[in-house]
């Protein structure tokens, strides 16, 4: 299906950098689209963990996902974009005249003068070990996403994992959870300093480094977790109601990868006005790459900005790249 309505923007990705730059086009009087594949708006904060508070975003001493995607959400329909969820990109297709075309596998066609890319990692799924009893109790305790941390009240609670994300439940568990056991398999963080500063002088959680999984156990729900020492082999058995393993995602950019967009890994290469290598396509957040980048929500805010300030040039070359601050604006 061919929609015919031409758009100065669309974004793909309803995550909070694609909702702010839908919000940011309409500052700039640009008609704007937004297309996600996911049934709702708020990305990876509504869909991964909603109940997880984020600490680094500007304004916001902390909030949780699901709150800081609610706001976000309010802010991107201020101007009223057209929405399309639940329509995974597969194409990209340029037209003579440059406009350009993205095809949804669904077939439909959305027609527009310029693409921002704000897809995050891509689509994403949790790695998983190869332990026995892991897939036995995927159903009845053994977790890689939080929707409803209530599930973790008065739980015995053990977390694999030493990044951000398994400090971060950490914390916030704390206050629910009988007791939590964290195991990392080595003595480095892959987390904010604050954060390891935490966990290993200030809270409650009983933290084992250089051991690992051996085996869960249980019957017909997880009752037990045998866990072992990488360096001696040492092995301990320990009660456990629930397991959550934050061990990392695998990311795929789809069908992404074959626009002809130069890449860098899983990333899409951008220069310091967000553009790719193709004429009227942008990136901006965790799905593109630049010399600085870090992948925060703060700054892909940023980036989108940017991305959003160029495209509005492209389309008009006699717009100033920044207008002014939203405060002189009369919004």
């Amino acid at each position: 299906m061919t929609n015919t309505e031409l758009f100065d923007t669309t974004i793909i990705g309803a995550g909070p950098v694609g909702l702010f730059g839908c919000f940011y086009a309409g500052l700039r009087g640009m008609k704007m689209k937004l297309v996600d594949s996911l049934p709702e708006l708020g990305g990876q904060l509504n869909t991964l963990y909603p109940e997880k508070y984020v600490y680094d975003m500007p304004g916001f001493p902390k909030v949780l996902a699901r709150d800081l995607a609610r706001e976000m959400v309010e802010q991107a329909m201020r101007f009223k974009p057209a929405i399309a969820l639940g329509e995974a990109v597969r194409d990209l297709v340029r037209h003579e005249d440059g406009t350009l075309s993205l095809i949804t596998e669904k077939g439909t066609e959305h027609h527009t003068r310029t693409v921002i890319i704000c897809a995050g990692a891509g689509a994403f799924s949790p790695k998983k070990l190869d332990v026995p009893g892991i897939a036995e109790f995927e159903q009845s305790g053994v977790h890689y996403f939080v929707r409803d941390k209530t599930i973790f009240q008065g739980k015995r609670l053990l977390i694999v994992g030493g990044g951000d994300s398994a400090l971060d439940w950490a914390m916030n568990l704390e206050p629910l959870a009988k007791t939590i056991t964290l195991i990392h398999r080595r003595d480095a963080f892959r987390a904010h300093e604050e954060s390891v500063d935490w966990l290993l002088n200030h809270s409650s959680v009983n933290t084992k480094l250089f051991y690992e999984i051996r085996r869960l156990e249980g019957n017909g729900r997880l009752q037990s977790a045998v866990i072992y020492n990488n360096r001696t082999q040492e092995e301990e058995r320990i009660p456990v109601d629930a397991c959550l393993i934050n061990i990392g995602f695998s990311a795929n950019i789809g069908p992404i990868r074959d626009w002809g967009l130069e890449l860098q890994g899983h990333s899409i290469v951008v220069n310091a006005r967000m553009e790719t290598n193709l004429p009227g396509v942008y990136a901006a957040g965790d799905i593109c790459t630049h010399e600085g980048k870090l992948k925060l929500i703060a700054t892909g805010v940023g980036e989108v900005c940017i991305a959003v300030n160029y495209a509005k040039t492209y389309i008009d070359p006699a717009a100033r790249a920044f207008p002014g601050h939203s405060s002189n604006m009369n919004l």
